[in-house]
């Protein structure tokens, strides 16, 4: 692992993924004073391993973890351990050796610093001294945001090909719960699932949203963000948000478009939200599943009788 400390044709695919993991977990306090909410398991797996193999999937081969100071351990967990692996090997548990086995496995992984908490679009800056001069793109996949099925990111990989610029995944919101949410204006393209970004507006009242389309945890963004986020000022607490670097983007005719994503969103930054992901993919599972659904049965007819 190292550390750094922050202070249209022709486009390559992105080797370098962003994960912004620097927060303090205070939804999941008292665990997260030992325990960085993205090691916290769905099922049995921590949510930034599910991360890490979405982005190793959709082509990158490094994963840069934006962590606050004394949170490094969250890269750790890529780390091999060669005794525990040498005792599962003794005892003749492979599938479990297999488990242990497959993070490291997975992607390089790097480690940025971000000294204070100045904002996501702080938090995504801190990676740019550790890009190649030649990479032209970097994803950033928000850890919370856990966005099932997991192939949208390579998805947008290859729109950015058509169409250059920027891509973020987006999903149709129903219009009463759209004022939670940061939404996107857009124009059709000749896709009815891709969409041409021409403005975004956080959190509207239903009747002033624009679309219905909502920002969900996933972006590739082309390196002139980096620039765009030197540009922008700072918002309430001195912060910088990624959507104001993209929104002066958009203002500037440098092209964005959305990906309409048909899948599941779990929000992994609350209790709630992490229990409703480890119980899909508990029911999922076949060894867990069939007694896991059982019960939820049976406990779904006790509360009703």
């Amino acid at each position: 692992m190292s550390a750094s400390d922050c202070g249209t044709g022709g486009y390559r695919g992105f080797r370098t993924a962003v994960v912004p993991a620097a927060g303090l977990g205070t939804r999941f306090l008292p665990t997260t004073k030992t325990v960085p909410k993205e090691l916290l398991p769905v099922l049995d797996t921590p949510a930034i391993e599910y991360v890490a193999a979405e982005a190793a999937r959709a082509g990158a081969d490094r994963l840069v973890l934006v962590v606050s100071p004394g949170k490094e351990s969250v890269a750790a967990y890529f780390d091999s351990n060669p005794d525990l692996e040498a005792e599962l090997r003794g005892q003749g548990r492979d599938a479990l050796l297999a488990k242990v086995r497959r993070a490291p496995g997975l992607i390089r992984v790097e480690v940025a610093v971000q000294r204070k908490p100045l904002g996501l679009g702080h938090a995504v800056g801190c990676a740019e001294p550790l890009l190649a001069e030649d990479e032209d793109a970097v994803a950033v996949l928000l850890p919370d945001d856990f966005v099932l099925p997991t192939g949208v990111l390579g998805t947008m990989a290859a729109i950015r090909r058509r169409h250059g610029g920027s891509v973020l995944c987006a999903f149709d919101v129903p219009r009463e719960r759209i004022s939670a949410y940061g939404v996107f204006e857009v124009e059709d393209t000749d896709d009815p699932d891709v969409r041409r970004v021409r403005g975004m507006v956080e959190k509207p009242a239903p009747e002033a949203a624009p679309s219905t389309l909502a920002a969900a945890g996933r972006y590739l963004l082309d390196r002139a963000v980096f620039d765009a986020l030197r540009r922008i000022v700072p918002g309430a607490g001195g912060e910088l948000q990624l959507t104001d670097a993209v929104a002066l983007l958009i203002d500037e005719d440098h092209p964005v478009h959305v990906v309409v994503h048909h899948g599941e969103r779990h929000d992994l930054g609350t209790p709630a939200g992490l229990l409703r992901a480890s119980v899909d993919f508990a029911l999922a599972d076949s060894d867990v599943g069939p007694e896991l659904r059982r019960w939820l049965r049976d406990r779904v007819e006790r509360e009703t009788t």
